[in-house]
């Protein structure tokens, strides 16, 4: 388990099936980080680590968190059962796999039951950002100073577009 380095009770847990899921899933605590939203990480499988997750996500409103991240490769069920056994919202990001590029893992997360939610987002780096942006706008409906954060990472993102091409070099 990590946790951000602020001082304040995380409010985004980051899980993940294995530590291979890591590279991809980094990328999700440290748009956090950058936002200044606290959060905690940690490996929890849905297939081989069953009691961990049934622990985690059976607790995890009432220990102050508000949003779950949960990145998922393969049959990709970590996110379906996490959101089973939680009422918070569960953001699932899909791990691209070797055999499907990831359209299973993203099939597998997206193809809820009606009743048990999943935000479904991209699969692999792109899913793992967004996830954590869409954690910071829900947060934002209560907190003004993540609000802001996102208010101007989003003004930093737009100021970074060139306005026209650049002629190529060649």
């Amino acid at each position: 388990m990590t946790q951000s380095a602020t001082e304040r009770p995380p409010l985004v847990a980051v899980i993940m099936g294995s530590q291979s899921d890591w590279e991809i899933m980094r990328h999700a605590p440290q748009t956090l980080e950058t936002l200044g939203i606290p959060y905690e990480t940690r490996i929890v499988s849905a297939h081989r680590t069953p009691e961990r997750l049934y622990d985690f996500a059976k607790t995890a409103r009432e220990r102050g968190f508000q949003v779950v991240i949960a990145g998922a490769g393969g049959a990709a069920h970590l996110p379906g059962m996490t959101a089973s056994l939680t009422p918070l919202p569960v953001f699932g990001v899909p791990m691209e796999s070797r055999a499907l590029k990831g359209m299973d893992s993203l099939l597998s997360i997206v193809q809820m039951p009606a009743g048990i939610p999943v935000g479904a987002l991209a699969i692999g780096k792109a899913g793992a950002i967004n996830a954590a942006l869409l954690a910071a706008a829900v947060i934002a409906l209560g907190d003004p100073d993540v609000a802001h954060a996102l208010d101007d990472w989003r003004a930093r993102q737009s100021a970074a577009v060139a306005a026209t091409p650049s002629p190529l070099e060649g």
